[in-house]
């Protein structure tokens, strides 16, 4: 799984069996958001205004640039020019790309600040997440994305 958390909206690559399965687990990840979310600032009720929007991925090269999309959103979306922290940083702190094995021109490893917490990630188990989208390249650390 990849995941990235932007400041009013969330993209995540998720693997399912079926699309009871994908609804379930979205369902589950979105709740337990809510609670993380409401907890941390101190408040209650609905954290996300509509349901996700989910794009089934089928051949490698759709596959390469949804993991392009999603560990590059921060600079899809500006985020990367927020701050001087930010436009040091190789990654995104509030995604999983300091996680991913996909990386091109990556350091052996990256600078971490000691109050990183990174977002629980679970391995791909498909092809097409594993071994497919790897024929096509890896990522490099300063590509941006298209819409």
């Amino acid at each position: 799984m990849q995941a990235s958390i932007q400041h009013n909206h969330v993209h995540v690559i998720a693997e399912a069996n079926d699309k009871t399965a994908l609804a379930n687990g979205l369902r589950a990840f979105m709740i337990s958001c809510a609670r993380h979310l409401n907890r941390t600032i101190g408040r209650r009720g609905a954290v996300f205004s509509s349901r996700y929007h989910a794009t089934y991925l089928r051949t490698p090269s759709q596959a390469r640039n949804a993991l392009g999309y999603v560990v590059y959103n921060w600079r899809h979306h500006g985020e990367v020019t927020r701050g001087e922290a930010q436009r040091r940083a190789l990654v995104d702190p509030y995604a999983t790309g300091l996680l991913f094995d996909g990386w091109r021109d990556a350091p052996a490893r990256f600078i971490v600040p000691d109050t990183y917490e990174p977002l629980p990630v679970v391995g791909p188990t498909s092809w097409l997440l594993t071994v497919g989208w790897r024929r096509l390249g890896p990522l490099g650390l300063r590509e941006v994305p298209g819409r």
